[in-house]
């Protein structure tokens, strides 16, 4: 094969979904650079290919990458692949890619799965435009402030999360963005327990809340494109029910209240208040 370094995709799950040409690159090149050894060992094995594998994750040392750039340099191929799906999407990989391409040396992609984007196409949200973000902060403050950060983003946002922080993920986004802002789940993509759901945060909230099977395996969560509060017309009857509220409490709290109810953002709702209170 042609010196390079081949950036090659692999299944998120389906061990059908691997292509040919990644078979074939799989098949020539000199050896493999493996987030996983034992696990791509398994998906080779499951192809009967015979490969001499290279251990290159996120703690891997500099010299690693320095052995793939020399080894390239002298005329060997090398694949690099992830545990699962594209290469360098929320991994170490692009390191290599950049040490590759700083040596000179020639960076070829091998098309295939990748979970955000399989996730997107069926999740039923606006693809013109979207964002990903990969994972969010582990503790609930500083996620909570990347939340608020992200709140108006006016493109679909694409999250991976790990199934045991999902439900507290789901509960800072309905906090965050509100009950009503739609988002979609997508859980186990092309495996056998695969789900996808679209649905608003609160009840998204519920169903993960209720069914402990939607905490287990790979997850993907996408939140719709925010709408500008002039995009969010509020109802007459749902007006006369906030001035009815704020005549028994504070403004803010009956517009927090009546947002859980609603959908509407509460800021909107208490901004609505304040115009319409003396009507």
């Amino acid at each position: 094969m042609e010196p390079a370094l081949y950036i090659v995709a692999t299944p998120i799950g389906n061990l059908g979904d691997i292509s040919r040409r990644a078979l074939e690159v799989l098949s020539g090149v000199t050896c493999v650079a493996a987030e996983d050894t034992r696990r791509t060992g398994q998906l080779l094995s499951s192809e009967g290919i015979k490969a001499r594998m290279v251990a290159y994750h996120e703690h891997s040392a500099p010299a690693v990458a320095e052995q793939l750039v020399a080894r390239v340099a002298a005329g060997e191929s090398v694949a690099l692949v992830s545990d699962a799906g594209t290469p360098t999407i929320s991994d170490p990989g692009y390191r290599l890619v950049r040490v590759m391409q700083d040596a000179g040396l020639k960076v070829v992609p091998i098309p295939g799965p990748c979970a955000a984007i399989v996730a997107l196409s069926a999740a039923g949200l606006p693809s013109d435009r979207f964002a990903f973000e990969g994972f969010l902060p582990n503790k609930g403050e500083a996620r909570r402030r990347r939340l608020e950060l992200l709140a108006g983003e006016d493109a679909t946002l694409i999250f991976y999360e790990a199934p045991h922080r999902i439900l507290a993920t789901l509960e800072d986004m309905q906090e965050v963005m509100g009950p009503g802002r739609e988002a979609a789940l997508a859980r186990e993509l092309s495996k056998s327990f695969e789900t996808i759901r679209r649905a608003p945060l609160s009840k998204l909230c519920d169903w993960v809340r209720e069914d402990a099977n939607q905490s287990r395996g790979e997850i993907v969560l996408l939140l719709s494109p925010a709408r500008s509060e002039s995009d969010v017309s509020i109802e007459p009857a749902l007006g006369e029910l906030l001035r009815g509220m704020a005549e028994h409490m504070p403004a803010r709290q009956a517009a927090k209240l009546l947002s859980s109810y609603s959908g509407v953002r509460s800021r909107q709702l208490y901004d609505y208040l304040l115009e319409h209170r003396q009507e």
